[in-house]
């Protein structure tokens, strides 16, 4: 039997589905999927892990011994020898926490451990015990495995830690490798054709990176949360790659906040009459003093004509683009309102469908084993894309723009199969057009636009008119993306006379340097060496999670500058790139063969060490700037109580939000807060005085309200909506009331009985509430109607009527409503979209 190991269960389905000679067969080994099938007379059989089956993590505590030195004790009991320098004190230590007689336990989060735990040895843990324990099952009986894993450094890595779990129950099992760009059947085919080794040297560059950020990040988010733990959220997350990147977002914000804006004048023209009217802007395109503006408007004032004095037309070559990589589709996409991390997530959901090529690369230079006119004409089947395919592959050979990166593990991302609206979710198409027109356009000619430059002169003022006009389209035909529209000049001559109707003067003022977009910062992360394609989108998003940085374009909060302050003022080294991209550096020396992991995870613990070093003797003052920081990003108003702040807050047993007054305990003034995503408001409630907060609830539009539950803004009339079910069946007379309890702010529907009856439902949070006439044929509950933005929604709000059963059962049997198809994945999506054309 040959097992074959992929990243996920969707690729171990779909290669299944591509290779086999027969029909899979669907099964599972204990609780995890797996697919059998038969090829040349073999049986084969794929399982599918679920991203990284081992984690690394710290041993519990370290332990030292005179003859033995410092050695990690794991859960288990197992030790492990670790390495820590001279320096750090050596037991026997008083027993006190985190020292014990003879040791340091890690666990504890304690300043005092941290020198420790930078030198602390790793352990790879199981982190999916039941797909383990699959794996080693089928490893048993299998006569050899094949490594089918994503070609990169994380797929690599992953497939090594699967390797270590088969060798451990059948050490001799003849290994290989199998490397393909997309899920076709001639790419998964010529893989499975010409198998190759595992690279260690691949998968030793992903544990380094493993290693270093698990080291980096426990150890600096550690510190930062032990200075100060308390506020708005308590960790206070920091990372090897997440700090310098956050450094960058607060340096462009410090410029903006230095920066001085200077007035200047801009003096505009208008000239022509009709159809021929066009404006022009003075030759001095920015007036820094306002006396010299005002004299040029004395001299043209009254004047009704101009002359053309020149008349310059240029054509000028725009060059396609060059193939997708990574970072250019990220920035991109972008552009078209797809966050990086959205973006990365369509991106694999397409690639895991067939529809586009592996997207985690850095390569824009199609290799030449990639058939351009085959994939033309794939794609060709969308109607929108038909005739300029037919237009390209008339032309007979295809070649192809190149970009500066050539690599040889995977190709640039293109499109592999064809797809239409009616295939996929919107989002989903929307990043496939992105990429098929991107594809088109890489094999097509240049634009060419002419441009025309027109100087005029007002009584001796020179006035310049600029247009351009596409006059042979080239690849803008098919990718339209960032195209300005035709700006056309009426026709004229040199010498030419025409009607000058005026100018104005406006005044403005220079603007600072603009924030990063997203998109951008994907870029100037690449160009700094931080991160990789891979992980770049989750670093900007984690930086989102922990509210370091809010907004798009992207602004830091007061906490995230805070950070990035104290760990810059103390130990820039953390904030600088540099250090981040030498690292980066070491590991693709990794993968190169040319240095050892060892050697760059010490490397690596000897500078955290140091920046360490220079962080503990400072931690009051780090202390001091975080709370200030979480202060004022938690603020919301005045406490009505004691004039202190209100804030917003975490619940330590809940988790969930709400507003507290800073001088709690003496001060117990509260407010309660609705589900979603809360921002202060700077503007008080017009009906009360009171503070307000803009609420985006999941999939809604953000709402602004007030935060007392008893401003008349927040108080909703208790609607009568029917007669109680369970009161009626014993004969008793009591009416259902949909209610707003003032202090949860939640809604829900309760009998005036229900001490008796315990009859109630749970009502949607937003939209208002109409009674009607009707009760629900499966339960009796009242049925009732919530006016929302998107219209009338009718419902029962009995969660356990056995009516939403039979409803799930009739949509799955049509395929779904259109609302169950909006909540699925694209995947499920695409395939009731494919079962309906069938």
């Amino acid at each position: 039997m040959k097992l074959v190991v992929t990243e996920k269960n969707d690729a171990a389905q779909k290669i299944a589905d591509l290779l086999g000679a027969t029909k899979p067969k669907a099964d599972k080994v204990y609780s995890t999927p797996v697919y059998r099938f038969t090829l040349q007379g073999e049986e084969w059989v794929t399982i599918g892990l679920r991203g990284h089956i081992l984690e690394p993590d710290f041993p519990k505590e370290l332990i030292y011994k005179r003859r033995g030195g410092w050695e990690g004790v794991t859960d288990e009991g197992e030790l492990l020898k670790a390495t820590l320098p001279s320096s750090l004190a050596k037991p026997p230590f008083k027993k006190k926490k985190p020292f014990s007689e003879n040791g340091v336990e890690l666990k504890a989060w304690k300043m005092e451990a941290l020198p420790y735990l930078v030198y602390a040895p790793i352990e790879k843990k199981p982190k999916e015990k039941e797909i383990i324990r699959s794996l080693k099952n089928l490893a048993k009986k299998a006569d050899s495995v094949i490594i089918a894993t994503d070609f990169d450094r994380e797929g690599e890595l992953i497939g090594s830690d699967a390797l270590s779990c088969i060798k451990e129950v059948n050490p001799a099992i003849p290994v290989s490798r199998a490397r393909y760009s997309a899920f076709t059947k001639e790419e998964i085919t010529h893989a499975f054709d010409n198998l190759v080794a595992l690279d260690t040297n691949l998968a030793s560059a992903g544990a380094s990176r493993q290693d270093i950020d698990l080291i980096w990040g426990a150890v600096l988010t550690r510190y930062l949360t032990l200075v100060k733990f308390a506020g708005y959220g308590n960790v206070r997350s920091s990372g090897r790659v997440q700090t310098p990147t956050l450094g960058l977002i607060v340096a462009r914000e410090k410029e903006r906040m230095a920066f001085v804006p200077e007035d200047y004048w801009v003096i505009r023209g208008a000239f022509g009459t009709g159809d021929d009217a066009f404006e022009a802007t003075h030759a001095v395109a920015r007036f820094k003093e306002q006396s010299a503006a005002d004299a040029v408007m004395a001299r043209i004032e009254g004047v009704d004509t101009a002359q053309v004095d020149e008349v310059e037309r240029k054509s000028r070559k725009v060059a396609p683009p060059v193939p997708f990589n990574t970072t250019s589709l990220m920035a991109a996409a972008s552009a078209e309102g797809l966050s990086p991390a959205r973006t990365m997530r369509i991106a694999e959901s397409l690639y895991m469908d067939g529809y586009i090529s592996y997207p985690r690369v850095d390569n824009t230079v199609y290799p030449a084993s990639l058939d351009l006119a085959e994939t033309v004409r794939a794609i060709s089947g969308n109607p929108a894309y038909k005739p300029y395919c037919d237009k390209l592959l008339s032309k007979g050979s295809l070649h192809a723009t190149r970009g500066k990166k050539e690599t040889t593990d995977h190709p640039p991302i293109y499109p592999t199969a064809k797809a239409t609206p009616d295939d996929l979710a919107p989002a989903d198409y929307k990043l496939y057009n992105l990429i098929a027109r991107r594809f088109l356009a890489t094999l097509s000619d240049p634009a060419v636009v002419e441009g025309t430059k027109v100087t005029l002169g007002v009584n001796g003022e020179p006035f310049v008119a600029r247009g351009d006009v596409l006059t042979t389209p080239g690849f803008r035909e098919i990718y339209p993306y960032g195209l300005k529209k035709d700006e056309q000049l009426p026709v004229l001559q040199q010498g030419q006379t025409i009607v000058f109707n005026g100018a104005t003067c406006t005044q403005k003022q220079t603007e600072p340097p603009a924030r990063y977009s997203q998109g951008k910062l994907i870029q100037e992360m690449e160009k700094l060496g931080l991160g990789t394609k891979s992980t770049r989108h989750s670093i900007i998003e984690r930086l989102y999670t922990v509210k370091y940085i809010q907004n798009d374009p992207i602004e830091p909060s007061q906490l995230g500058i805070a950070v990035c302050d104290a760990l810059d003022k103390f130990a820039p080294h953390i904030t600088n790139s540099e250090m981040t991209a030498e690292l980066e550096s070491e590991m693709d020396n990794i993968a190169a063969g040319e240095t050892t992991k060892d050697d760059v995870v010490t490397t690596s613990r000897n500078l955290l060490s140091q920046e360490l070093a220079n962080l503990l003797p400072h931690s009051e003052e780090v202390k001091d700037a975080l709370a200030d920081a979480v202060a004022a990003d938690a603020y919301v108003g005045k406490c009505p109580k004691c004039g202190k702040d209100l804030q917003l807050r975490a619940s330590q047993k809940t988790k969930s939000m709400f507003i507290g007054c800073s001088g709690w305990p003496e001060c117990d003034v509260t407010y309660p807060l609705p589900k979603g995503k809360i921002e202060a408001v700077e503007e008080p409630c017009p009906n009360c005085g009171m503070p307000q907060v803009k609420v985006t609830a999941f999939r809604s539009k953000p709402r602004t309200i007030c935060i007392d539950p008893n401003c008349s803004t927040n108080k909703e009339p208790d609607v009568v909506v029917g007669i109680c079910p369970t009161c009626k069946a014993k004969g008793i007379d009591a009416h259902l009331i949909a209610q707003k309890n003032p202090r949860t702010l939640k809604r829900f529907i309760r009998c005036e009985n229900y001490d008796d009856c315990q009859t109630g439902y749970p009502l949607p949070q937003y939209g208002q509430l109409e009674a009607t006439d009707e009760v629900c044929e499966h339960c009796g509950a009242p049925m009732v109607v919530v006016h929302t933005s998107r219209g009338p929604w009718k419902l029962c709000p009995n969660f356990e009527c056995p009516g939403k059963d039979k409803d799930e059962e009739k949509g799955s049997a049509q395929g779904g409503t259109k609302a169950t198809k909006r909540t699925k994945t694209t995947k499920s999506r695409t395939k009731k979209s494919t079962a309906a054309k069938k």
